[in-house]
């Protein structure tokens, strides 16, 4: 019936308000009450963005078509306008550059990733679409399904009795280890349910433990056997062994790994180098399929190879534009599909710094372990009452508010930008290598690190919710009378989901930044990632667990040996639970990736592949080299040029300046051509 469109014209008006945003300007301190009209209207169409989003088998065809016919309406331009979300994202920059200080940033930020996910697709509509895509290259099928394989996996274990046993003999003394518990009942008996990656850790002598970690890590073996049991509550996971059958479990091995191996191209040709030079003395370059004179292990280990190669579609990708690149005139124009993703890319591409820094800038705004400064921009707007609270209780509820609020804020940005990343990879890889260098240009990389430094354990459990106040509850029941013990006491849930979704997308999202990119992984050994890593594995959650061991899996190798050596528990459950590439010598650090690199001629030459395909692909000049040229020069003098309307008025003096006053040497002239 037209009611978004109502309220999308309402809401052109309240951002093109310049009363509201000047009122708010002047005002010392902005409250909820400055964003009444923008917060009405970012709700309704929030609610009515994710009610039609969520699809159910019980939906008519009226209401499909309805669904796809909105979804049409939210991704393309209509009536020559921007697609939604670039209005949303326009928000966000004006928020961030103060015009706007008033705009209700958390619900506004909400309806973007609300948006995004309807418009381009989910996690497992993305699964769907990366099928789609790689049987349309002619790609063989993908081994399994990621998001199936990451849901079966456990949690890690705590360490078997006699594995500790027999750690504790090759261990220091008690006395000797630095801020730890050395009583013989807690190195045998180290059932700890947060997992083997504590860090009192006997191997862990690398960091001497400071005062906060000492704190967190106590508050974690005090309260993780009732916080996070609910964690272990999977279908899939046993119950513990008792005493009985703790001999018998302490033999059992996993039955197999949960990934099948992958191999790249480069991978082969790299091995093949090695082995023709070992036993040739020359390298055959990329040929892949020669192997006369090898011996037959060589040959046996290339057809291993072959059996595992995995082609990406980012490696076609690359392939078909550096053809692009090589050939313009024989291959012809390139036809390229307008799907929302396509046409999102198109409307960011020129403001998409701007944007990338206003979402890294409200994030770092709204991390835990930020500290409020003055020139960082106020996220609160939303929150705070016109008059602050003058009894316990309202200052109870407002600190909750207050924590509430940023963590949806962390969780609606950690969502978009990881969403955001995966369908432009998708896309093409060349749109996800953009948007990715200009987050790690804008300290995505140290932000993220920065805001896992804290106790992640305290984050996942934090109760910032007044469950009476919860949607639906308070629309459904009468509210009873708020008291101190009722908000001290929290809702029953043992831990966050929201804070838990988080962490695992901020984890993702570095994950997807670093992948492959060895000037970005030296950048988590430089700012001393690992440490920080490994206290996020206090957190019993596999999938958590699985990426915080993939960021470590690749920075072991520039750690040392010592490193490796102190954290053996840890490389095993690298080894058990994270994806094994053949060639990869993750382990030793013998590897040719580990040497010395040129890291920023590695990102120069990336940007450089970046420029030329937004130039080539976005920009149209009309002076290309490869536009036709008009000889004739009746047509040439005959064309019409737009001259400023002042151009008259000062005609004479540029005819004498760059005309008559230039002297011209026909000789030279001729001579040229």
């Amino acid at each position: 019936m037209g009611t978004f469109s109502a309220f999308l014209e309402l809401l052109h008006m309240e951002i093109d308000n310049s009363q509201a945003c000047s009122s708010a300007l002047r005002k010392p301190a902005i409250s909820i009450a400055d964003s009444t009209e923008l917060r009405v209207l970012l709700s309704v169409m929030y609610l009515l963005v994710e009610n039609i989003r969520l699809e159910r088998e019980t939906d008519s065809c009226r209401w499909r078509t309805a669904r796809e016919t909105f979804r049409t309406e939210l991704s393309f331009s209509m009536h020559n306008e921007e697609p939604f979300a670039l209005l949303l994202f326009s928000m966000v920059t004006k928020f961030c550059s103060g015009l706007a200080p008033h705009f209700p940033i958390k619900k506004v930020l909400l309806l973007l990733w609300k948006v995004v996910m309807f418009t381009l697709g989910g996690f497992e509509h993305l699964q769907v679409l990366k099928v789609q895509k790689r049987a349309e290259l002619g790609l063989p099928p993908l081994a399994e399904d990621s998001i199936q394989v990451v849901k079966s996996m456990r949690a890690a274990s705590p360490p078997s009795y006699t594995l500790d046993l027999g750690e504790s003999q090759l261990a220091p003394p008690p006395s000797k280890l630095r801020g730890r518990r050395g009583s013989r009942r807690q190195l045998l008996t180290k059932q700890d349910s947060l997992d083997i990656y504590n860090e009192r850790d006997l191997f862990k002598t690398e960091e001497p433990a400071t005062e906060e970690e000492e704190e967190s890590a106590g508050d974690g073996e005090r309260t993780l056997d009732g916080e996070l049991d609910l964690l272990e509550q999977d279908p899939l996971v046993p119950p513990p062994p008792s005493q009985a059958s703790l001999s018998a479990e302490r033999v059992a091995f996993p039955k197999g790994l949960p990934w099948a191996p992958k191999v790249r191209q480069k991978d082969i040709e790299h091995f093949l180098e090695m082995s023709r030079n070992k036993f040739i003395g020359f390298t055959l370059g990329q040929d892949t399929d020669t192997l006369v004179g090898l011996p037959r292990p060589i040959h046996e280990s290339v057809k291993t190879l072959k059996q595992h190669k995995y082609i990406s579609i980012a490696d076609v990708q690359i392939k078909n534009e550096e053809d692009l690149e090589k050939c313009p005139m024989s291959l012809g124009e390139e036809v390229v599909p307008e799907t929302p993703c396509e046409i999102l890319y198109q409307g960011m591409l020129y403001s998409l710094p701007q944007y990338m820094i206003a979402l890294l800038k409200i994030l770092l705004a709204a991390a835990p372990t930020s500290k409020a400064k003055t020139d960082s921009i106020n996220i609160l707007a939303d929150v705070l009452p016109e008059e602050m609270p003058i009894t316990v209780l309202q200052s109870m509820k407002l600190g909750i508010d207050v924590n509430r609020h940023k963590e949806i804020i962390v969780k609606s940005i950690s969502a978009l930008l990881l969403l955001l990343l995966k369908h432009f990879k998708l896309n093409h890889i060349y749109q996800f290598e953009y948007v990715s260098q200009h987050l790690v240009f804008a300290n995505c990389i140290p932000l993220i690190l920065k805001f896992f430094n804290q106790n992640i354990l305290s984050y996942i459990t934090a109760k910032n919710s007044i469950s009476v106040l919860d949607y639906p509850c308070c629309t459904i029941q009468d509210l009873p009378e708020l008291t101190t013990e009722s908000l001290e006491a929290g809702d029953n849930n043992q831990f966050c989901w929201r804070n838990l979704f988080s962490c695992i997308n901020l984890l993702r999202l570095l994950n997807k930044l670093t992948k492959w990119k060895h000037s970005r992984t030296m950048m988590l050994v430089v700012f001393k990632s690992a440490p920080i890593l490994k206290r996020a594995l206090k957190v019993k959650q596999a999938m958590l667990q699985l990426y915080v061991l993939k960021l470590l899996k690749i920075q072991t190798k520039y750690l040392g040996r010592q490193w490796r050596k102190s954290n053996m528990k840890t490389m095993s459950a690298i080894y058990q639970k994270v994806r094994h590439r053949m060639n990869d010598d993750w382990a030793y650090g013998n590897d040719i990736d580990a040497r010395p690199w040129d890291f920023q001629a590695e990102e120069c030459t990336l940007r450089t592949n970046i420029e030329a395909f937004n130039s080539r692909r976005y920009d149209k000049p009309q002076d290309s080299e490869f536009s036709p040229v008009d000889n004739c020069l009746q047509s040439v003098l005959g064309q019409r040029l737009d001259l400023p309307e002042d151009f008259h008025y000062s005609y004479e003096l540029w005819l004498e300046r760059e005309v008559f006053s230039q002297p011209i040497c026909w000789e030279e002239l001729l001579q040229n051509h």
